[in-house]
This record gives structure tokens, C-alpha cells and sequence, in this order.
């Protein structure tokens, strides 16, 4: 009979050890932070890296932006693509940036299309880690991340609160890059407004630049017109008028309302 309540009483403070747990919650991180992760998917470690922002800075459920890197930054040293787009402008913010900042990395010679799972096992690996907040999650990407943004989103047009491309576009910018373009409307008969149709409600700031020659800025013209077609509530285009392909440098450090306005958006 003695066995009965001992027995009762390791479940109970197993039970309590439970709760705690699960209750836990991060340290608190007097600064922000790059850290670096792995997955294996498919049977094949992936690389990538997290921003981890300073408590005072995101709080206990940050929010999340998924950054898509462009051609130049593929590889598997899941560095790389930290260096170019927002990268840069965290490291310049590192204590007051509010975010987390996942940076999947794409494999050599590949494209974001054919890269969906890997985008988002990091989100929700780094979102769970990290205690992401969902219904703050967002999507930005230049070149041939722009291009990406697209096609995440229209895996899940639901997941996340609003949309940044940096000079992107729709279709393959140039003959050599073939195997560039939004491969989820590829096959319609106008995809602008396809891509408009079903991402109508999510709130989206396109950024490029007029003089850029490695992916002309008419397809984002086409976009955002097909965005205002369709009556969306809260379709934005800035076009700056000096930059070429570099249009990511002045759109995430010298655009100060576009954090604002970012950081306002909830699903």
C-alpha cells in the first residue's frame, strides 16, 4: 500500500516538470545575434542562418521575416547570404532591429522554385526555436529572391502578413537565365494577374530600380498594375529613378516608412 502514493506523487511532479518546460521561455539577449543552424532534408544537410534580436528590441514572440537571397549568394556555406540585401542593415541595427531574420540558403545552380521545402522547414524551424510570432511573419527577397517571394507565397498565401520583392519580376529576365521565372503561374495565360488574383488581400511593397539592366523593371510594372486591378487594398511600387540592379540598398536602408510600415501588419 505505501507504493500507491509514492507512486502518485513522482507523477505529480513529473507532471509539474512538464509544465514548467513548457512554460520556459528564452534568456533574455541583451543584443542581437546571428547564429547558425542545420537541416537535413531529403537526407542532405542544409545550412542556413538565423537573427536572433535582442530581447529589450523584439520582445518574447518576435516577429519573423523570411529573406530570399539573390544568384550571387547560393551555395552551402549558409553565410553568404547575410552579406547582400538585409543583411547589411541589421548588422547596422544590430540592438534595435525587432525581428527574427531566417536566411535560407538555395544550392549552387539552383532556383527558389525548386526550393520551397527548404524555405519553409528553416521558417518553421527558426520560428519554433525562437518563439516567432505568426501572425507576424513576413516574406522579402531581391533578383532572384524577388522572384521567389512570388512563388513561396503562393505555396501559402495565407502564412504571412505582407510582402517585399526587390527587383524581381515575373517572367526570365534575359536568355541565359532560363530557368528564372515565377514557376506556380508559368502556365497561365496572364500570370501578373494570376499572381494578383490570389495574393489580392495580402498587403505587398514592391521596390526596383528604373535603370535596372539584369532585370528590367516593366514585368513589376505589369504586377503592380494587375495588383490595382484587382482592387487590392494594399498594393504599394517604388521605383527609384537612379538605381540599377541595386535597388535593395535604398529600399531596406533608406526607406525608413517601409519598416513602419512592415512591422504594422498582422494576419
Amino acid at each position: 500500500m505505501q507504493a500507491q502514493p509514492r507512486f502518485f506523487a513522482a507523477l505529480s511532479a513529473a507532471f509539474a516538470s512538464l509544465l514548467l518546460s513548457a512554460c520556459m521561455t528564452l534568456p533574455d539577449r541583451a543584443s542581437g545575434a546571428f547564429v547558425e543552424r542545420s537541416l537535413d532534408i531529403d537526407g542532405a544537410p542544409h545550412r542556413y542562418q538565423v537573427f536572433v534580436p535582442a530581447t529589450k528590441a523584439g520582445g518574447r514572440k518576435p516577429p519573423v521575416i523570411v529573406f530570399l537571397h539573390g544568384s550571387g549568394e547560393r551555395g552551402d556555406d549558409g553565410a553568404k547570404p547575410t552579406a547582400v540585401g538585409i543583411g547589411p542593415y541589421i548588422r547596422a541595427h544590430r540592438d534595435t532591429f525587432p525581428a527574427i531574420v531566417v536566411f535560407p540558403q538555395a544550392p549552387e545552380n539552383s532556383e527558389w522554385s525548386g526550393n520551397l521545402d527548404l524555405v519553409f522547414a528553416t521558417l518553421d524551424a527558426a520560428s519554433r526555436e525562437f518563439h516567432g510570432d505568426a501572425a507576424r511573419t513576413y516574406l522579402s527577397g531581391l533578383s532572384m529572391g524577388g522572384y521567389g517571394v512570388w512563388d513561396v507565397a503562393l505555396r501559402a498565401p495565407d502564412r504571412f502578413a505582407a510582402l517585399a520583392p526587390v527587383c524581381g519580376a515575373v517572367k526570365q529576365p534575359r536568355e541565359e537565365r532560363d530557368t528564372l521565372f515565377v514557376a506556380a503561374v508559368a502556365r497561365e495565360a496572364d500570370p501578373y494577374a494570376a499572381i494578383a488574383q490570389r495574393l489580392r488581400k495580402v498587403p505587398v511593397w514592391i521596390f526596383h530600380g528604373a535603370k535596372d539592366d539584369l532585370v528590367p523593371p516593366e514585368d513589376d510594372r505589369r504586377l503592380i498594375a494587375a495588383f490595382r486591378a484587382t482592387n487590392a487594398p494594399d498594393a504599394r511600387y517604388t521605383e527609384f529613378p537612379d538605381a540599377n540592379h541595386n535597388s535593395w540598398d535604398p529600399a531596406y536602408s533608406q526607406t525608413p516608412e517601409f519598416w513602419t510600415w512592415l512591422f504594422a501588419q498582422k494576419r
